[in-house]
């Protein structure tokens, strides 16, 4: 007997060993935390990128960490790369995930495993209580739905489903006569923790279900090009719509959560009660963060859910798309080459030396190869000003100056509305030429073009095409206006139109 034991031990033992092995080759949440900068990786992912914001365009995240960066070297951390530098570094090592964004930028978010190693740390350095009435009531109510659920005796269930009832009408019988008690502030505040600790690893199973229909995806992909004796029924799978994606382990489960997520009447009703419990007292014992991660329980789960949904909606589509352009045709013409390659390459190791000349001529680069002694050091002094920086002071601004430039930049349609309106009071209904006889344009060909502008709003145009001959003088600078340039008559012809009301 002892001699069994101890093998399945050994063998468990074994087992163990040897998964702690792979992992600690592949998981990215170990190597995160092996790190020599861990605590420097730790600290500014999980400030920027695990909290409510889940993603970054590359050039906010960059900038966010250099000036993280800067307040570490100031406590002596030694840094000696650029925030894009070190943000490559993680992309490369499996911490940050590099994804396309909506424009031309692309953004990063967190990997699965750096998110797990964020969250173990935040553990460590906040421990929960070792045993909570809560924790062991959410256990105890679990094991007895589980047990009643999947009793294969109807009889045992209906008397389950009995004591339940009872201890329900029970409960609303006390209610009813007043004595019942209310959960105490403690123990409110404890279950309400348990809740948030829950809520808290929802990221990283999110993170998880998307990394494996990712893997997924690649796998598909890789076995419609790879192996011949399956593709006929991935092949009818796919024409024949199926979703492999959503038939998968992964789809299945996050179908089920989604499906509870999008439930109309149970997520109204979970919103009114997260409203409920953030007004009562005992919420008030909660930090704030923890009362706005309770407030924005369901939204998370709401946008994480339409995210992965998005994920997989795009992975099917795009695999039906390879499947049925020729896409599917190039990389299994590609995959026989390379095969094919691999296999006369193998047949001809032990007869060609890997010196031997082949007589194969292969067109070089266009880029040109120069010598290294040819090359020229950059000299930073060749930049270098050799002047002496003058500084120039600032002369007070001249307002009168000030306000010319501005109208020289803008028409002043307030000055025009108002002479046409003058107008109109003396003359009655008037064209532009006539207000223009009686209001010169004080701003040259820019109030002809202003009162164009308003005769197409609001005067109307005269038939058969009509024009009429319009004339202004120039607006010149007063560098300009000695050489008569302001006396010079300008004209042209428009298109008649006819102010008849006033305008607003």
């Amino acid at each position: 007997m002892s001699v069994a034991s101890s093998t399945v031990w050994a063998v468990t033992a074994l087992a163990t060993a040897l998964t702690a092995r792979r992992l600690l080759e592949d998981s990215s949440a170990w190597s995160l935390l092996r790190a020599d900068n861990a605590p420097v990786v730790i600290g500014i992912l999980g400030q920027h990128l695990s909290g409510e914001v889940r993603r970054l365009p590359a050039p906010e995240l960059f900038e966010a960490v250099e000036a993280e960066l800067d307040e570490l070297r100031a406590h002596a951390f030694d840094l000696p790369k650029t925030a894009a530098q070190y943000c490559r570094d993680w992309l490369t090592a499996g911490y940050l995930v590099r994804r396309p964004g909506e424009g031309r930028e692309e953004v990063y978010e967190l990997s699965e495993g750096a998110l797990t190693a964020i969250r173990f740390v935040e553990q460590l350095a906040t421990p929960r209580a070792s045993a909570t009435e809560s924790r062991l009531a959410t256990i105890i109510e679990r094991i007895h739905r589980l047990a009643v659920e999947t009793d294969p005796d109807t009889s045992r269930r209906i008397a389950a489903l009995e004591a339940e009832r009872e201890r329900i009408d029970t409960q609303i019988a006390a209610l009813g006569s007043g004595s019942a008690d209310v959960l105490s502030d403690e123990r409110a505040v404890e279950r309400a923790v348990d809740i948030l600790a829950l809520t808290a690893e929802v990221p990283e199973d999110f993170a998880r279900v998307r990394a494996a229909l990712e893997q997924l995806n690649r796998d598909v992909r890789a076995q419609l090009v790879e192996e011949p004796e399956s593709r006929g029924a991935v092949l009818d799978d796919v024409f024949r719509g199926v979703d492999l994606l959503a038939e998968s382990d992964a789809g299945r489960s996050f179908a089920a959560f989604y499906a509870l997520v999008l439930d109309a009447e149970r997520t109204a009703a979970l919103e009114a009660q997260v409203d409920d419990l953030v007004d009562r007292p005992f919420a008030h014992s909660l930090s704030p963060d923890q009362r706005r991660l309770l407030q924005r329980l369901l939204p998370t789960m709401q946008d994480a859910g339409a995210e992965i949904h998005q994920v997989m909606t795009s992975f099917s589509r795009s695999l039906r798309r390879f499947v049925q352009s020729q896409e599917l045709a190039e990389d299994r013409a590609v995959h026989r080459l390379v095969r094919e390659t691999l296999a006369e390459a193998n047949a001809l190791v032990g007869q060609v030396q890997p010196y031997r000349q082949l007589g194969l001529e292969l067109d070089l680069t266009a880029v040109t190869v120069a010598q290294v002694a040819g090359m020229r050091l950059h000299n930073p002094a060749d930049s270098e000003t050799t002047e002496p920086v003058v500084t120039s002071h600032a002369a007070t601004a001249d307002i009168a100056n000030l306000r010319a430039a501005v109208r020289a930049s803008e028409i002043d349609m307030a000055e025009l509305t108002a002479n046409v309106n003058d107008v109109l009071g003396m003359r009655g209904p008037s064209t532009i030429a006539e207000v223009l006889a009686d209001r010169p344009a004080t701003q040259g060909v820019a109030s002809v073009v202003g009162l164009l502008v308003l005769a197409e709003q609001h005067a109307t145009p005269a038939g058969d095409g009509r024009a009429e001959h319009v004339t202004w003088r120039p607006v010149v600078s007063s560098d300009t206006a000695s050489d008569g340039a302001a006396d010079a008559l300008r004209g042209a012809t428009v298109p008649q139109f006819l102010f008849e009301e006033a305008l607003p």
